[in-house]
């Protein structure tokens, strides 16, 4: 069973800016998203782990992964209950679930309830957000 990393990764602004790309520190530090079908992972079907970009935490095995019809990685469940933290997201006028990161604290997206089994929910992961890590 993967745990999840317990040193929490914190960095200024400043920091963030000079260590991700414009791209990823608009999704992953500003709550953006990027277009369906035009992240590099929604069709993609390697084995391995998805970890965040921002902090190399492990978040998504891809054995959980599922096409979701979306344009987004879609996952069935997290690589491990303290990788990743949800909070309540009242944007566009609709209230969501937003993923974030546990470790960092980086948007990576949301999750909804409409899901495969076992546990129903669909984890709408932004490409942006992730790096993948082969197996």
């Amino acid at each position: 069973m993967v745990q999840a990393p317990t040193d929490r990764v914190e960095k200024s602004d400043e920091e963030w800016r000079a260590t991700l790309t414009p791209e990823q520190y608009r999704i992953l530090r500003q709550k953006g998203t990027e277009r369906a079908f035009t992240g590099r992972y929604w069709n993609h079907h390697d084995t391995g782990t998805y970890a965040c970009a921002a902090c190399g935490n492990d978040l998504f095995d891809s054995r959980t992964k599922f096409e979701s019809g979306t344009g987004w990685p879609s996952f069935w469940t997290p690589i491990a209950e303290a990788s990743v933290k949800t909070d309540e997201d009242r944007s566009l006028f609709a209230a969501r679930t937003e993923v974030l990161c546990r470790r960092c604290g980086s948007h990576l997206g949301h999750v909804f309830e409409d899901g495969p089994e076992p546990t129903g929910l669909r984890y709408c992961i932004n490409s942006g957000a992730l790096a993948f890590r082969p197996r």
